[in-house]
């Protein structure tokens, strides 16, 4: 069976399954072939090592060998990530990940669905899309309710996917500031006396923040920003007594909040207001674990509407595979001393 994306004159893709369960994907145009490869074709090392196929890589022809299932996992990705680097002009490798990502590949049409789910982010440097369906649940909370709360492992985009709202909101002046905020709370170190003003003593703590913001838009637009007060950075503690108007306030590392900080901050939202809390219980560095207040403040506000509750898990993921098999491992230890 042959499937043809465009017409002859100006076709891009095509595809050709043969009778032994092999795929072969032939692109023709040259750009996108070459960035789907990858550099030394480390693009398509990386899919192998992921799915188990083997890819043969000659001219404008991807040939796909292996498992019937992993094959059609493997074509999938070729072509989400063709529609990646059309829409962005570039892929990297969390885009391959994505790509052989289950949730993903059960989806019939990978083009058509992401783009018509509405769910798609949009910054100046890239489009940001749900790596998951928990993702995706995620990011329609971030553009509907007032209040989300997400609690999961490292890697599950918690954080980013909540900048990159932010940010979008923010040149879209559905906002007039953005406030990041985190417990300054040291992670199982002691730092010691920092030197500098307030600014430089809270930045070693908010640096996953400004990572954050920096891949989403240009260094010196953000410096601008911080400069003009469009976005500020605010330890937790200096949140109480103040009502936050127009904002986009984002609480990370919520699970060194206790239940009490927790309440305060989401008792700031004002009008026209996001509140978002972020935090993995299974990394608590307060000196009692009990003091922590996210799941506590979790089950307390569930039945509250207006407030979106997301929880992730190791399937949510979406950094390098090796970290959801180490989340697992932990997950697994924790489960077995319970």
């Amino acid at each position: 069976m042959k499937i043809d994306k465009q017409n002859k004159n100006g076709k891009e893709v095509s595809i050709v399954y043969e009778k032994d369960n092999s795929i072969n994907v032939n692109i023709f145009n040259n750009k996108i072939l070459m960035e789907i490869a990858g550099s030394f074709d480390n693009n398509f090392k990386e899919l192998e090592k992921i799915s188990g196929s083997k890819i043969y890589f000659r001219g404008n022809s991807i040939a796909i060998k292996g498992e019937k299932y992993a094959n059609e996992k493997v074509k999938n990705a070729i072509e989400y990530l063709i529609y990646r680097f059309k829409s962005d002009k570039k892929i990297d490798k969390n885009d391959i990940i994505t790509a052989l990502n289950a949730d993903m590949i059960q989806e019939t049409k990978i083009q058509s669905s992401v783009q018509s789910l509405g769910e798609i982010i949009k910054t100046p440097k890239r489009s940001v899309i749900p790596r998951s369906k928990k993702q995706k649940e995620y990011v329609k909370s971030l553009k509907t309710n007032k209040i989300i709360m997400s609690l999961g492992p490292a890697g599950t985009g918690k954080t980013y996917l909540a900048v990159a709202a932010a940010l979008s909101m923010l040149l879209e002046k559905k906002v007039e500031r953005i406030i990041l905020s985190r417990p300054a709370v040291e992670a199982g170190e002691k730092l010691g006396f920092l030197p500098g003003d307030m600014k430089d003593k809270i930045d070693p703590y908010l640096r996953p923040l400004y990572d954050s913001l920096y891949d989403l838009l240009d260094y010196d637009k953000i410096q601008r920003k911080i400069e003009s007060g469009a976005i500020e950075i605010a330890p937790l503690a200096f949140m109480r007594g103040r009502t936050l108007k127009n904002s986009f306030a984002i609480l990370d590392e919520a699970q060194n909040a206790t239940e009490i900080q927790i309440k305060m901050f989401l008792t700031r939202i004002g009008e026209n207001s996001k509140l978002v809390v972020n935090g993995d219980p299974s990394q608590i560095d307060l000196p009692n674990k009990n003091h922590s207040g996210l799941v506590k403040s979790q089950s307390i506000l569930k039945g509250i509407k207006e407030i979106a509750i997301i929880n992730f898990d190791h399937q949510d993921v979406m950094r390098d595979p090796l970290v959801t098999k180490i989340v697992e491992a932990y997950q697994k230890n924790t489960d077995d001393q319970s």
